[in-house]
This record gives C-alpha cells, sequence and structure tokens, in this order.
C-alpha cells in the first residue's frame, strides 16, 4: 500500500469517527488534519471535497461485497442468493457507523444540495451494476433494463429500511430484502418464464451467512 493509500484510508477512518462522536454535519476536513497531525494539502490530495469522503466510504463497502463474490461457496448459490448476500455484505460493511452512514445520506437529501444529489445517482447505479455483475446477471436489452429498474429500487428500499432497523444482525434487514427480492425474482419467472428455482431450494434467510454477519 503506497503512502498515499495509507493517508486516505485514515482519512475516512478519521472522519467517521469524529462523526461518531459529533455529527457528520460537523465534521469538518481540518478537523481530520488536526487529529491525523497531516496537513490540509495533504488531505486535498486524496480528496477534493468533504463529499469526496462519502462516495469513499461507500466504495470501501463495495470493495467488501465484491471480494466476498470471491469466497468458495458464492458461486453455488442461487441468483436470488447472490444477490441477498452481497446486499447484505454491503450493508454490514456500514453497519460499524450505522448513525454515521445515516447522516450522510440524510445530507444528501437536504432541500438545495442538487449539486450532490445527482452525483449521488450515480453512485446509486454504480453499486447496483457491481451487484449485478457480482451476482453474474446476463439479462440484456429490456430485460436487461428492468432488472436494472427492479434492483436499483429493491437495494434503496432495503438500505432505507436498514439505516433504521436496530435488529440483532440486522435480522429484519434480511428478512425484509428475502420478501421484496423473492417478489422480484418472481416477477421476473413471469414474465420470462424461465431461471425458475427449485422447489427445494433453502430460503435465503436460511443460508449459513458470512462470518462478519453474525458479529454484529
Amino acid at each position: 500500500m503506497t503512502e498515499n493509500e495509507n493517508i486516505r484510508d485514515a482519512v475516512i477512518n478519521a472522519a467517521v469517527a469524529l462523526g461518531a462522536r459529533t455529527s457528520w454535519e460537523a465534521v469538518r476536513l481540518h478537523d481530520i488534519a488536526a487529529e491525523l497531525n497531516i496537513s490540509l494539502d495533504e488531505i486535498r490530495g486524496c480528496f477534493r471535497e468533504k463529499e469526496d469522503l462519502v462516495d469513499a466510504w461507500f466504495d470501501r463497502a463495495d470493495g467488501i461485497m465484491l471480494r466476498e463474490a470471491d469466497t468458495a461457496d458464492f458461486l453455488a448459490l442461487t441468483s436470488q442468493q447472490r444477490i441477498h448476500r452481497l446486499i447484505m455484505v454491503w450493508l454490514d460493511a456500514l453497519a460499524v457507523q450505522r448513525k454515521v452512514t445515516r447522516q450522510m445520506i440524510l445530507a444528501k437529501l437536504e432541500p438545495g444540495h442538487i449539486h450532490i444529489q445527482v452525483p449521488a445517482v450515480m453512485r446509486i447505479s454504480r453499486t447496483v451494476q457491481w451487484v449485478r455483475e457480482a451476482a453474474q446477471r446476463n439479462a440484456t436489452f429490456v430485460r436487461r433494463a428492468l432488472e436494472e429498474s427492479v434492483l436499483t429500487t429493491l437495494y434503496l428500499m432495503t438500505f432505507f429500511f436498514w439505516m433504521r432497523d436496530e435488529s440483532p444482525g440486522s435480522r429484519r434487514t434480511r428478512q425484509f430484502l428475502d420478501r421484496n427480492l423473492s417478489l422480484a425474482m418472481g416477477l421476473d419467472q413471469v414474465i420470462y418464464g424461465d431461471n425458475k428455482p427449485s422447489a427445494t431450494e433453502t430460503p435465503v434467510d436460511q443460508i449459513s451467512l458470512p462470518s462478519n454477519e453474525s458479529a454484529h
């Protein structure tokens, strides 16, 4: 890891830690610099502005999610189980700072923040595309467009549900995602009539979870 990457990771960690102690709104780049005993110019070498820290926080979750797709048992899962696991691993990566993550999102939704809301839409689309790639979804043309729209809606619904979920290990979120993902897959089967799951397929919420999911 290069020195710049070390600084980048340290800045992200310091930023969310400061946000946890105060609030995300109160976090300032000069506070991060003081916390790490580095200059603002060193931070500028990694991040153009505070908003870039939010993207970096979610990029870190993307990376953890994609590494999950490389685990030995992942490809043995059904498509529905893959999507469920990917989204929950992504959320679990953020769970250590759930309150700060919620504040980051709510800040983006404030009126007058169009300049950060448009990039946020693109950010959502990027994560959804990585979910599709990792789950090895191969739909094309109209079916792909429909699948992307449904998956984006499902991802956002689950994300907002998770932000208020205080159940152990985000159990209620896992059940919420399982129910709605089953409906989405059922819709796909009704329209296209293929990839029907086996009658003996194990429900998603009964699949053994990665070790990090049981730690919350």
